[in-house]
């Protein structure tokens, strides 16, 4: 197994540690700050792993499979905990986790027809600040309470946008369905 398989499934491993973390009362004052950092490594796997694999040509099926189920995985399990604490209205992580049904719906179709769909710069955006918000609502830092905000709805809006711009540039894979 190659480095970026493996941080892919080191992302994976600190999933579990990162919820109990953010949802179980275990150091007190410090949980909410392990939680961050576990997630910022996580995040950083994900950049890392991806770069590794492609500067060094070591993209492989694994990967590309294991990758964005791993960054969903995340994503949406912090993304629940932060409802469960009632940092983020639960019908905006409901469209961020819709969105993500979607687009791998529309992945799977695209794949059984062979055709391989990239990311896209809106997507990348999205994933950025998504990140970025999860980290600022863990935090919760009440002095930047209008920065978490405006970084939420950015977050939701580029959610947005990523999905129409994904559905409408690969519109043609519906229509090429076997």
């Amino acid at each position: 197994m190659n480095l970026p398989n493996k941080l892919t499934l080191f992302r994976v491993v600190l999933i579990p540690f990162f919820v109990v973390f953010m949802l179980c009362d275990i150091t007190a004052a410090y949980d909410k700050w392990i939680a961050l950092g576990i997630f910022a490594v996580a995040s950083l796997t994900d950049l890392l792993d991806g770069r590794i694999a492609r500067k060094y040509n070591l993209v492989t099926n694994f990967g590309k499979f294991m990758d964005p189920l791993a960054d969903k995985l995340l994503v949406c399990s912090a993304l629940i905990c932060l409802v469960d604490l009632r940092r983020i209205p639960s019908w905006i992580v409901i469209v961020i986790i819709a969105r993500e049904f979607i687009i791998s719906g529309f992945r799977l179709i695209a794949s059984d027809n062979g055709v391989v769909i990239a990311a896209s710069y809106w997507g990348k955006f999205k994933t950025t600040f998504q990140m970025a918000m999860i980290c600022l609502m863990i935090a919760d830092i009440a002095q930047i309470r209008l920065v978490t905000d405006a970084v939420m709805w950015a977050a939701l809006a580029l959610t947005v946008v990523s999905l129409i711009d994904y559905l409408v540039k690969n519109r043609g894979v519906l229509r090429e369905t076997k």
